[in-house]
């Protein structure tokens, strides 16, 4: 961010008396509130940290963290005092206080627009740190960013910035989210689309090198033909026999390999026999195994539609949760998992995942499904909280998203999983639902 820009957009924001409400939207943005239902993000991460304002920013989790804890306890609902830009370089403070029938605390936000080195940082009135985005130490730099210490100031800039006027900034600020937005959504589509691709490929491989069940029936037959032709000629095969010429009962001559040699002759007889039985098992399932494959397989096919139709980097994200390395619970290969706003969305996969679903979900958590027709079974854990609207909404937009390819508009139920009563298998029948409409596409 050029510094001519960041002091056009400090010169707007001087005007505002209060932060309404403050909070980390993804693990570099911060969101502010202010007076007059304006709201400003700053998103610092390292390289290219920037202000943008947009309509709606989705996130993913609640952050918890002692920056976070701090964040809040300091600049929800404080007065603010002054905003300006500090020793003439691309460092953003907002100098607040709040007041208690106790004492006025104060406190300074530091947002710092320097490239690599950016940074959040929450002061006391003497400049020590209280907390930061990102911790410093004394190894890393000379400037060091750590709680109970004094923070130094940069160097100030070498040079005088040039000066590039904006024509509006409010318009400037909502270009800035749009470019970026653009840039990184169409490259994790690329990256994302071809992920999903590769595992879409290597099932359809899976699925087209299936045999036939005629040809399982068959090649079980054999081997039967086979065990019993070693048992009616026990006493004249020698152990450890590897290669075999009998006479069938039609008296032709059959050869039979071994792949190792048994020491006693009715273990290649029952080697065969397993064999056998192996594949007329195999041949019996076989349309279970089918229709597990085509499962996977369309809900692949759905979830690529989905990327390609993402709209918005923060909506694409939530699709593609980080993995928590700490947490290391046992994945049902049915059930996928997103996360919207702190809340877990359960989505079933295959009619077994439908099943989980309803087996695993709670008294109080939302059960969501298409209205009158087949689809996919959508579960927001509640955790006993009221959920809110935009969450439903999400999990009902996952509902028609992996449910149906066509664009259109979709009615989806929504219910309390107590109010859900299973007939038979993924079946249900439902009531004091509610029904929400859904624009796909």
């Amino acid at each position: 961010m050029k510094f001519s820009h960041l002091k056009q957009i400090v010169a707007t924001m001087q005007g505002y008396k209060n932060i309404n409400a403050i909070y980390r939207v993804n693990d570099t943005t911060v969101k502010i509130a202010f007076d007059r239902d304006d709201t400003l993000y700053f998103d610092m991460r390292k390289g290219e940290p920037y202000i943008f304002t947009c309509k709606e920013y989705k996130r993913s989790k609640i952050y918890q963290a002692p920056f976070d804890i701090v964040l809040a306890k300091q600049f929800n609902r404080s007065f603010i005092h002054k905003i300006e830009l500090y020793n003439s370089d691309k460092i953003l403070r907002i100098h607040t206080s709040l007041s208690s029938s106790y004492k006025e605390s104060s406190a300074v936000l530091q947002l710092e627009f320097t490239g690599k080195t950016a940074n959040a940082i929450i002061l006391e009135s003497d400049n020590t740190v209280l907390e930061a985005l990102r911790h410093i130490d004394a190894e890393s730099s000379y400037r060091v960013v750590k709680v109970g210490q004094l923070l130094l100031d940069p160097p100030q800039p070498p040079y005088t910035p040039k000066e590039y006027p904006l024509d509006d900034v409010k318009e400037f600020l909502k270009e800035a989210y749009l470019k970026k937005e653009a840039v990184a959504l169409n490259a994790l589509k690329k990256q994302k689309i071809h992920y999903l691709h590769k595992k879409l490929s290597k099932l359809q491989r899976l699925f087209s090198s299936l045999q036939s069940k005629e040809y399982l029936d068959e090649m079980s037959k054999v081997q039967q033909e086979k065990a019993t032709l070693i048992l009616a000629n026990i006493y004249q095969i020698k152990p450890y026999s590897t290669k075999l010429e009998l006479y069938d009962f039609d008296g032709n001559l059959v050869k039979i390999e071994i792949p190792k040699a048994f020491s006693q002759v009715s273990d290649m007889a029952e080697y065969f026999f397993k064999n056998s039985k192996r594949l007329k098992k195999k041949a019996n399932s076989l349309h279970i195994e089918k229709e597990t494959l085509q499962e996977k397989i369309t809900y692949l096919k759905h979830f690529i539609q989905t990327v390609e139709e993402m709209k918005d980097l923060v909506s694409l994200k939530t699709l593609f949760p980080a993995k928590n390395r700490q947490k290391k619970e046992k994945k049902e290969e049915s059930i996928e998992t997103f996360w919207i706003e702190g809340y877990k969305i359960l989505l079933g996969k295959s009619e077994k995942g439908n099943i989980a679903l309803l087996s695993k979900a709670k008294a109080r958590d939302i059960w969501l499904h298409l209205k009158d027709r087949p689809s996919a079974h959508v579960i927001i854990v509640t955790d006993k909280q009221n959920v809110p609207q935009n969450v439903i909404e999400y999990g009902a937009k996952i509902c028609v998203d992996f449910s149906v390819f066509e664009k259109g508009n979709y009615l989806v139920d929504y219910t309390p999983r107590r109010e859900v009563k299973i007939q038979e298998g993924a079946n249900v029948l439902y009531n004091k639902y509610k029904t929400i409409n859904i624009s796909k596409g």
